[in-house]
Parts: structure tokens; C-alpha cells; sequence
């Protein structure tokens, strides 16, 4: 068996309990899951275009089939945090960042 890469799926997230939908996928593919986590933030300011309240990244291996993100498991950050960066979504688990509007 070959290396495994990484893809980043890119998520549409609506409001309440609807799950996360898979919108696209990036194009880049990744040696490891922390080099596609490192590349969510810049992958998902490039998402403007998708019509979401929320818009989650979802990095894991290109051989393993999507599934849809409950939104139980997106959470927002600590809004005492500060930051000189737009807050960001993140979903609970390894390799899911993601961004609000």
C-alpha cells in the first residue's frame, strides 16, 4: 500500500441541527493531515462564494469516502479569546477548522 494523502473537504453548514453539507473539495492534495490542517485558514478564505452561515474544512484521507458533519460537532471558539485574526469556526475532533460569516 501506497502513502496515504490527505483531502480537504470543504463544508456548507446551515442553521440548527442540519448536518453539514460536503460543497467542494479542494484542489491540493496533502502528505499528512497536519500539512492539510495547516492550509485550512487560506483554503477557506478563498471559500467566499459559498452560501453558508457557516463554512467548515474537513481534512482526511483521499481514500476515505465523505460523510456529512452534524452540526453537534462544529462549535464555535472561546469568545473571550483574542486574536488578531476574523473568528473562525471549529468543529470538535481532529482535522475540521472552519469559518463563520
Amino acid at each position: 500500500m501506497g502513502p496515504v494523502l490527505f483531502v480537504m473537504a470543504i463544508l456548507g453548514c446551515g442553521e440548527g441541527d442540519s448536518a453539514c453539507e460536503q460543497v467542494r473539495l479542494a484542489n491540493a492534495r496533502y502528505p499528512t493531515e497536519a500539512a492539510c490542517l495547516a492550509a485550512t485558514v487560506p483554503e477557506l478564505e478563498r471559500a467566499d462564494d459559498i452560501l453558508y452561515p457557516s463554512v467548515v474544512a474537513q481534512c482526511r484521507p483521499a481514500n476515505q469516502t465523505a460523510r456529512p458533519l452534524p452540526a453537534s460537532e462544529v462549535r464555535l471558539p472561546d469568545p473571550d479569546a483574542r486574536s488578531p485574526f476574523p473568528p473562525v469556526r471549529v468543529a470538535r475532533g481532529a482535522g475540521r477548522v472552519g469559518r463563520s460569516l
